[in-house]
């Protein structure tokens, strides 16, 4: 088994994700490398961020994207079933983001392959040791019957939480100043987008690498 490389929010920072991504020692046949979702929103560069890891996927073998609150809104803004929550939620920047690379006026304004990629994304990554989760948990609900919008928008129900879920919980979701580390829990949303560090844990041996 390889090391597993777990990557925070990245809301839309390509260049704090590029100098991170250098500083990961992948080995893309044995390691795992799991983000957390909310790749875009808020930041600047979402269509580059999400170009980005499509590319990053064709090269590595072993990646899982899962899918945050942000990608959630986006999917439901563009099947019109709810445009008020993205709109509200730094939706902006990211049309924003997507308008300066449409390859032409009449090109869809959000590739396919984005699209894809958005839709083919998880709510959860479990391995024999750990829980991979954009949000958290609710206590006493086995993982297979988690709901979906717990997934992705719980905060201080999960994260005071003194529940033992089995297996420790990395997350993000939420951002904290610096790494949030209790047992059983590690959350390294460090608010990358509000001018602070992006951050990955490197498991087992619990490293955490920042840019």
């Amino acid at each position: 088994m390889g090391n597993i490389f777990a990557i925070g929010d990245i809301h839309g920072c390509i260049d704090k994700l590029s100098e991170l991504m250098g500083k990961l020692d992948i080995n893309s046949e044995e390691d795992t490398v799991v983000f957390l979702g909310d790749y875009i929103d808020r930041g600047p560069d979402s269509f580059k961020v999400v170009d980005y890891l499509i590319q990053f996927r064709k090269k590595n073998k072993n990646i899982v994207f899962i899918r945050g609150n942000h990608e959630d809104m986006l999917l439901n803004y563009v099947s019109k079933t709810d445009k008020v929550n993205f709109s509200a939620n730094g939706g902006a920047q990211t049309l924003i983001s997507y308008w300066k690379q449409k390859a032409s006026p009449c090109a869809e304004l959000i590739p396919k392959e984005h699209l894809d990629f958005f839709e083919s994304s998880c709510f959860y990554y479990e391995t024999d040791k750990y829980i991979f989760v954009h949000a958290g948990l609710k206590e006493g609900v086995t993982l297979e019957k988690q709901d979906t919008s717990d997934l992705i928008w719980i905060r201080e129900q999960f994260i005071t939480s003194k529940y033992d879920f089995g297996k420790c919980v990395v997350f993000g979701h939420t951002p904290f100043p610096k790494v949030f580390v209790q047992p059983g829990k590690i959350g390294i949303d460090t608010g990358a987008v509000y001018g602070n560090k992006l951050t990955c844990v490197k498991l087992p041996d619990m490293n955490f690498i920042q840019a």
